[in-house]
């Protein structure tokens, strides 16, 4: 019965998470629990669960008075993230890259194929979501670094709406898929420090691309 319970809250995480990076639920717009769980023909408990989960994710804050709501986009926010995301997973690329087998870069060579396919058709959700994640993840997958792969994950949940942000509107549908290759390559070559500049330049290259979209979005509004 538990097991049916957590699906259930999965699916209204997934849904409502798709709502807010695709921008139908807009930055500071209240989450009302009841007109969700009518929506998704689910009770508010599930609900309830699930914008803890998204709060955890970042993507939702509570507020006294206020309840919950889609969190606001800052440029603040992607500068510290990023320049984590870029630390930590160039340490986990370090540990991992002399350790990858040839299985596991014929695995990553497959799902960069579906990442570039998913790109170039236009599938944001496929592009900056799952598939971006397991390219990344199967060249870490040997660190043996448990606490930082959490710990990174933890940061791509919260900068999934970021990562969206840079494919659709700040030029990374042009420069992401050479970079990943690029980046592939020089694993396959166990270049070890080229590699994780590589990554670091990747990662640092979408928060400046990023920055200045939001900043320029923060100018228009004032």
């Amino acid at each position: 019965m538990q097991i049916v319970h957590k699906t259930r809250t999965q699916l209204v995480v997934e849904a409502i998470r798709e709502k807010i990076l695709g921008g139908e639920i807009k930055a500071g717009e209240p989450l009302r629990q009841a007109a969700l769980a009518e929506e998704l023909n689910v009770s508010r408990i599930p609900v309830r669960e699930a914008l803890m989960q998204l709060e955890a994710e970042g993507l939702v804050n509570f507020e006294a008075h206020k309840g919950a709501t889609a969190s606001e986009i800052s440029s603040a926010q992607v500068c510290e993230v990023f320049e984590l995301r870029a630390l930590l997973e160039a340490e986990l690329l370090f540990h991992s890259i002399k350790r990858l087998t040839e299985d596991d870069f014929e695995e990553a060579e497959e799902c960069l194929a579906k990442l570039e396919n998913a790109m170039a058709a236009g599938d944001a959700m496929a592009a900056t979501g799952e598939l971006n994640t397991l390219f990344h993840n199967k060249l870490y997958c040997r660190a043996e670094r448990p606490q930082t792969e959490e710990i990174v994950a933890s940061l791509n949940q919260s900068c999934s709406r970021y990562v969206r942000m840079h494919i659709l509107l700040a030029g990374g549908i042009e420069t992401a898929p050479e970079e990943h290759r690029e980046l592939l390559e020089l694993a396959k070559a166990k270049e070890v420090n080229k590699a994780c500049k590589a990554l670091k330049k990747h990662i640092l290259s979408a928060k400046d691309d990023i920055k200045a979209l939001l900043e320029k979005k923060e100018n228009e509004s004032k």
